[in-house]
Formats: structure tokens, C-alpha cells, sequence
């Protein structure tokens, strides 16, 4: 014989039977936006972090033993007098990829001159001329560059004698590789005609000789 279900249990089982099935909980819409603005800036920082560091340009230390800034004058018209700064100091900056980061900073001991003779040396840097006394350096320092990786144009400020003007000049690059060392290096030259009286050297010694030719042969070792 077959026992009978009573009816209040048949309704409650079919009552939960017919129940729809729990829906998984909702996350509130405010709460989605900010998660996703979260996520969108974290996205955001690693990109700025991989682009600054690709653009990051490599730094160089001027090695002042095999960089070089001579100059020359012109003598009566007849010929050249020709002499360099031995003593000179710097960095710069310098990436192939990344040429819009290239800047450079000299400093040169103008006291180093050295024209190959002793008493020239000294009427130089006299008052008349360099005033060493009283202007012991000559700064160059770069505010722009336009050009490729091979060279292009350098724009800056050099101050000389106490006064400040901006030039720009032509560089080409020389080199750049490993040295015996287990350094990097990289080299550069250029070339800059400058005008004595722009820099308030005004002792007349004949307009061909108020010009001054500047040659720079720049080496840096990569830090």
C-alpha cells in the first residue's frame, strides 16, 4: 500500500520547485566606473614609464684628455697665431634615438690659454683681453639642437668675459663604441666664428684680428 504525501508538503515542495533559480549578486554601475578608471590609469603610468625610458638619453662625462678647444687669430693679415685651452671641463647628453634630449654644458680656464709663448700668453690674458683675473671661465651651455644622429646645428649660450650671447654653430659626430676599457665613448667636433668686441674686448688690432676662429674636438665617456 502506498503511503499518501499530505497535500501541505506536496504544495510547499512544488512552491520551492517552481522558485526561480538565485541570480548572482550585482555590483553597483558607480562602483564599475571607478575600477575601470583605476585600471585606465595604472595602463597609463606603465606606457609613461616604458616611453621615458626609451627617450631617457645616455649621459657622458668630457674625458679633458682627449677633448680640445683651439682657436686662431689672424696676424696682420700675414698669417695666423694659433693657440688652445688646456684646461676644460663638462657633460653631456646624447642619444641617436632621442636627439630632441641633447644638450651639452663646457666650462673652459680661460688662465689655460696657451698661444706656445709665454710673454703672448700673459698680454692675453690681461686686462685688454681675457681679464683672467677677473673672468676665470668661459661657460658654453646648449639650449637647442636640430640635425640627425651624424650632426646638425647647436644652439646656445656662451658667456665669455663676462658678457652672455647666443651662438649656434655647426657639429658633426665623430664616433661612438666601446673602448679597451670596458667603457662607451662618443665624439664630436665643430667649428665657431666669434667677434672679440661682442664679448667687450674692444683693443684694436685691426679688423681682420677682431675675429676669433674656435675649433672643438669634444670626447665623453658614457656614465
Amino acid at each position: 500500500m502506498f503511503t499518501r504525501t499530505p497535500k501541505a508538503h506536496v504544495a510547499k515542495e512544488n512552491l520551492v520547485a517552481n522558485r526561480p533559480f538565485s541570480k548572482a549578486r550585482k555590483i553597483p554601475i558607480h562602483r564599475k566606473h571607478i575600477k575601470l578608471k583605476q585600471a585606465a590609469k595604472s595602463l597609463f603610468l606603465v606606457i609613461l614609464t616604458i616611453i621615458t625610458t626609451n627617450i631617457q638619453a645616455a649621459q657622458y662625462k668630457l674625458d679633458p684628455t682627449h677633448s680640445f678647444i683651439n682657436f686662431k687669430i689672424s696676424h696682420l693679415g700675414y698669417s695666423w697665431l694659433i693657440g688652445r685651452f688646456n684646461q676644460l671641463d663638462g657633460e653631456f647628453t646624447y642619444d641617436p634615438k632621442a636627439l630632441q634630449t641633447t644638450q651639452i654644458k663646457i666650462s673652459i680656464d680661460t688662465n689655460s690659454l696657451d698661444s706656445n709663448h709665454t710673454e703672448r700668453n700673459s698680454h692675453i690674458k690681461g686686462e685688454k683681453y681675457l681679464d683672467v683675473a677677473t673672468y676665470p671661465q668661459a661657460i658654453f651651455h646648449s639650449t637647442g639642437f636640430a640635425g640627425d644622429a651624424s650632426g646638425g646645428i647647436l644652439s646656445g649660450e656662451l658667456e665669455l668675459h663676462g658678457v652672455k650671447q647666443q651662438i649656434s654653430f655647426p657639429i658633426k659626430k665623430i664616433g661612438a663604441g666601446p673602448d679597451p676599457w670596458g667603457g662607451h665613448r662618443a665624439g664630436f667636433e665643430g667649428s665657431v666664428t666669434i667677434k672679440r668686441t661682442d664679448f667687450g674686448m674692444k683693443s684694436n688690432l685691426g679688423p681682420l684680428a677682431n675675429k676669433v676662429y674656435l675649433e672643438l674636438f669634444i670626447e665623453g665617456i658614457r656614465l
